[in-house]
């Protein structure tokens, strides 16, 4: 069994994040995430686009490393948490993610 859990979105919104990502924009989508290793968090945001250059360029413009990359084959991304999570959303004008999770 997978330690992580996503929950909180519906197949529409996945699949939307997932075109955009996969066209080269980047994407943010956020969902509710229970992890052992971080008990105190309750939601992550991935930001993804499948330009690897563009979203280290990204990432780096946000304090983010590359290494940092989860280098899904398809969507890859970056797993945002706690306040980073926050301030990235709020410079991006994420407001519904932000409301609809309470972050």
């Amino acid at each position: 069994m997978n330690e992580d859990m996503a929950f909180g979105i519906n197949r529409k919104e996945l699949d939307i994040w997932k075109h955009k990502v996969a066209n080269g924009e980047i994407a943010f989508i956020t969902h509710y995430w229970v992890h052992p290793k971080y008990p105190h968090i309750k939601t992550v945001t991935k930001v993804g686009c499948a330009d690897i250059d563009k979203l280290i360029v990204w990432g780096n413009k946000e304090g983010l490393a590359p290494e940092w990359i989860d280098r899904h084959p398809r969507y890859p991304h970056f797993d945002l948490i706690g306040e980073r999570q926050r301030n990235i959303l709020y410079k991006y004008h994420q407001y519904e993610q932000i409301e609809r999770f309470n972050i």
